[in-house]
C-alpha cells in the first residue's frame, strides 16, 4: 500500500473533526466513567455500536471476538484498510479526583483505551460524513488487549476472512512524549512478553534446625540471582533480552521453613530465537540450582504476545500521513519499547504499522505513566489522533 495525495487537505480533516471535538470529549469521559475488563466490555461495545450507527456507518457488527465491534464504511469498489482501537480497562482502583472518574470500584481506564476508542470513533464519524475515498474502511474496536489476547480472539473469529483488509493500522498514547507529536517507525517497536511459573519443593521444618530441612526459600533466592546470568552470559550483547522474576511466595510463620515456594516472572525480547534461548536455558538453570540444594522444581513456560514488528512500507505510509497531520517536525522515530501489545497478532497476518501518539510531557495533563492509578488520557490529542486515522484511510483508498 503506497501513499498518495489525499483528496482532502490535512488541515481540512483536522478542522472538520475539531468541529465535533466537544462530542469526542464527552464520549471519552463517558467511557472512562464505565470501565470494563477483558471480554466484559458490553456497555462500551454497545455505546460504540450505537454511535457508529448514528454516524451512518454502512454496517455495524457486534460480538466479533466475543465483545468486539466492527464497523464498515464502503464507498465504491477499491482497496480496503483496517483501523483498530482497543476498548478494555484495567483492574486498578482510580485515585485521581476528577469529575469523570471511574464509577466501578477496582476498575479503571489506566492505559488510555478510552481515548483510543474515542479517536477511532471520531475518524469513523468524519469518514462516514465525507466519504472522500473509494474503497472500504474496516473499523475494528477490539476487546481484551490487556493480557487476554483480544486481537487473536477476533482473528480466530474470522476477522480478516469476514472483513478483508489490505493493511491494518493502530496507535497508542505514550506519556512523556509531547502532545502534538507522534512516533512512527519500521521494524520492532514492542517486545514479546512470555510468562513462566516455578514451584520449588523441598522439606520444611523448624527454623532453628535448618540442617534437617531442604530449604526451598534458599533455592528460590539462588534462582532469582542466577537467572540474570542467563541474560548476561547467554544473550549476545547486541540483542535485547529482559528476564524479570516478579513473584516470590512462600512461608507463613517466622519460625517455619516451608515445604515449597512459588515464583513467577516474564521474559521479553524482539527476536524469536532469543526468546527460544530463554525458554530452553531457564529450566536447565533452575534444575541445576535445585539439584544442588536437594530440592525439586516444576517449571511452566507460557508463551504470550509476540513482538510487535511494523512492516516497512506501511510504516513509511503511516509516517507520511502523520507528517501531513502533525507536521514533519512533530513526527519522531520510536525506539523499541519493552512493553507488549497484542496488535502484534494482526501484524503476523497482515501488513501494517503501530504508532505512538504523545500524551504530554512530564508535569502536563495526563502525563502520569500508563497503568498508574492517577493516569488520564489527554483530551487535547483526540482531534489529531482521529485525524491521523482519517488521513491514513483517505490516502490508502485514494491511491
Amino acid at each position: 500500500m503506497t501513499a498518495s495525495a489525499s483528496s482532502v487537505p490535512a488541515r481540512a480533516i483536522v478542522d472538520h473533526i475539531a468541529a465535533f471535538g466537544a462530542d469526542m470529549k464527552a464520549w471519552r469521559h463517558d467511557i472512562h466513567r464505565h470501565p470494563e475488563l477483558a471480554y466484559q466490555e458490553h456497555r462500551t461495545a454497545s455505546k460504540v455500536a450505537e454511535l457508529l450507527r448514528s454516524f451512518g456507518v454502512d454496517e455495524v457488527i457486534e460480538g466479533v471476538g466475543r465483545t468486539g465491534v466492527v464497523g464498515i464504511i464502503r464507498t465504491g469498489e477499491g482497496p480496503s484498510i483496517g483501523l483498530r482501537a482497543d476498548m478494555d480497562a484495567l483492574p486498578i482502583h482510580e485515585l485521581a479526583d476528577r469529575e469523570y472518574r471511574s464509577q466501578h470500584e477496582g476498575k479503571m481506564h489506566a492505559c488510555g483505551h478510552d481515548g483510543h476508542t474515542t479517536m477511532l470513533l471520531g475518524a469513523a464519524r468524519y469518514l462516514a460524513e465525507t466519504r472522500a475515498f473509494k474503497g472500504t474502511v474496516v473499523l475494528i474496536f477490539q476487546p481484551a488487549e490487556e493480557g487476554q489476547a483480544g486481537a487473536r480472539t477476533m482473528i480466530e473469529d474470522g476477522l480478516f476472512t469476514r472483513f478483508p483488509v489490505d493493511a491494518i493500522y493502530g496507535v497508542h498514547n505514550i506519556p512523556g512524549i509531547p502532545a502534538g507529536t507522534i512516533a512512527v517507525s519500521a521494524g520492532p517497536v514492542m517486545a514479546a512478553a512470555d510468562r513462566f511459573r516455578i514451584t520449588i519443593t523441598g522439606q520444611g521444618g523448624h527454623a532453628a534446625a535448618p540442617h534437617l530441612c531442604r530449604d526451598p526459600l534458599l533455592a528460590g533466592a539462588a534462582v532469582v540471582t542466577a537467572a540474570q546470568s542467563l541474560v548476561a552470559r547467554n544473550c549476545p550483547p547486541s540483542e535485547t533480552l529482559v528476564l524479570s522474576i516478579t513473584e516470590f511466595h512462600g512461608g507463613h510463620a517466622f519460625n517455619v521453613i516451608p515445604d515449597s515456594v512459588q515464583l513467577a516472572g516474564t521474559v521479553r525480547y524482539f527476536r524469536p530465537d532469543i526468546g527460544e534461548l530463554a525458554k530452553q536455558r531457564l529450566p536447565q538453570l533452575i534444575e541445576g540450582i535445585c539439584a544442588a540444594h536437594g530440592v525439586r522444581a516444576e517449571f511452566t513456560y507460557l508463551p504470550g504476545y509476540p513482538p510487535t514488528i511494523n512492516w516497512e512500507e506501511p510504516a513509511a505510509f503511516a509516517r507520511k500521513a502523520a507528517e501531513a497531520v502533525f507536521g514533519a517536525d512533530c513526527v519522531q522515530t520510536q525506539s523499541p519499547l519493552m512493553f507488549a501489545e497484542d496488535f502484534s497478532f494482526y501484524l503476523l497476518e497482515k501488513p501494517g504499522c503501530y504508532g505512538f501518539i504523545g500524551n504530554g510531557e512530564s508535569g502536563a495533563l495526563g502525563c502520569t505513566g500508563l497503568h498508574n492509578p492517577h493516569y488520564d488520557f489527554n483530551d487535547g490529542i483526540l482531534v489529531h489522533g482521529a485525524s491521523f486515522f482519517a488521513r491514513m484511510a483517505e490516502d490508502a483508498l485514494n491511491g
